[in-house]
């Protein structure tokens, strides 16, 4: 018989900090989710839209599917000097990414939990048709706060989310974060702190994410120019970005590391995986890009992406010992390397030098 007791007994002997579980059944939020498609809020992320009604029940992905079984860990790490992370000299990378890649790390584990918890059983880590944070929520996790993000009021938001859809029956438990999810942003009260902070204004309401004005969106998913009137917001962040979940006071004061060994991996194993210095990412070629990311989310990028990003950084940072290198990219292979380079190079002249792109063969 498998019971809640059992459920979490074993979700944390396999290293998860939390774990909850709901029925099956239409998900939470898919009204909202689908206004915020039809708002053209998720940009160039094409793969939120593709068959929308699979995220809008879990049945639909696995027709036996009876319980929704979600997981979390803390990817809360050491602390980092606020010196280092705003050294406009350095690129900054978002927490979730200065270790290994969470999906690497949680799927193959998450996938067991769920072989373990049924005979038929879906995981997904990030990657499948699942609203993870508004089923976290069902599922007393935690609340969405008006930042989007989920926040667990005695762990932060600092959280990986797993989601296992399995075929055995649970009864549901009732919390006092399921009881107090009944009211929208129901941690937050009055604080608009996530709100305001962000560099991009990239909130149009509480609770509500333009992902296209987001630093994030902007540094990993959008594969074309970075609008220009973003650029000068976006400081040193190369990878992702962190701000609306740095000022939350919830993280401020709650956020811990994992005692979990899985959580090991997600430690950074030097400073440059935490702020690289824009010089040498400046001169990454692609071989040299796989050795230093090998095994991290900082691969979605790509070579071209990164190096883009770091081109936007190195104009914000406006410091002339970037200009022979950003000269350099402008015969890069990449059209999107060379167009931000040369928008680097004007803006740290400050117009005094209008770089002529040369004409060079983009890669596959």
């Amino acid at each position: 018989m498998l019971t809640a007791e059992l459920v979490r007994e074993r979700a944390l002997e396999m290293g998860f900090d939390l774990v909850g579980f709901a029925p099956a059944g239409p998900a939470p939020g898919a009204e909202q989710f689908m206004r915020w498609l039809s708002a053209g809020y998720h940009g160039q992320m094409a793969y939120l839209a593709r068959a929308p009604e699979r995220r809008l029940d879990p049945r639909k992905v696995l027709p036996s599917a009876r319980t929704v079984v979600i997981v979390g860990i803390s990817y809360e790490t050491l602390a980092v000097p606020m010196a280092l992370l705003t050294d406009p000299a350095r690129g900054r990378i978002a927490r979730y990414a200065w270790g290994a890649d969470y999906h690497d790390v949680i799927t193959p584990v998450l996938r067991g939990f769920g072989e373990w918890l049924a005979k038929e059983s879906r995981a997904y880590v990030d990657t499948g048709p699942v609203l993870e944070r508004a089923w976290a929520e069902r599922c007393g996790l935690g609340f969405i706060g008006k930042n989007t993000c989920l926040i667990h009021r005695k762990r932060g938001s600092y959280l990986f989310l797993g989601a296992v859809f399995i075929s055995e029956a649970l009864a549901e438990e009732s919390t006092d974060e399921q009881r107090s999810g009944d009211e929208q942003f129901c941690g937050c009260g009055r604080c608009v702190r996530c709100l305001v902070a962000c560099p991009t204004d990239a909130f149009p309401a509480a609770g509500v994410l333009d992902a296209r004005r987001c630093i994030s969106y902007l540094t990993i998913e959008l594969k074309d120019s970075i609008p220009e009137l973003l650029r000068p917001l976006m400081g040193n962040w190369v990878f992702g970005c962190d701000v609306c979940q740095d000022v939350c006071p919830y993280v401020r004061r709650f956020s811990r590391p994992s005692p979990s060994p899985l959580a090991r991996a997600f430690y950074p194993p030097d400073v440059n995986r935490v702020a690289p210095r824009l010089l040498d990412l400046l001169q990454l070629d692609r071989a040299a890009f796989n050795r230093w990311f090998k095994g991290t989310a900082i691969l979605r990028a790509k070579r071209r992406g990164l190096v883009r990003n770091a081109c936007v950084a190195a104009g914000n940072w406006g410091s002339e010992e970037a200009l022979p290198l950003l000269r350099r990219l402008l015969e890069d292979e990449e059209p999107i390397v060379r167009e931000h380079a040369a928008w680097a190079i004007r803006t740290i002249t400050q117009g005094r030098e209008q770089p002529i792109i040369r004409p060079a063969t983009a890669s596959n």
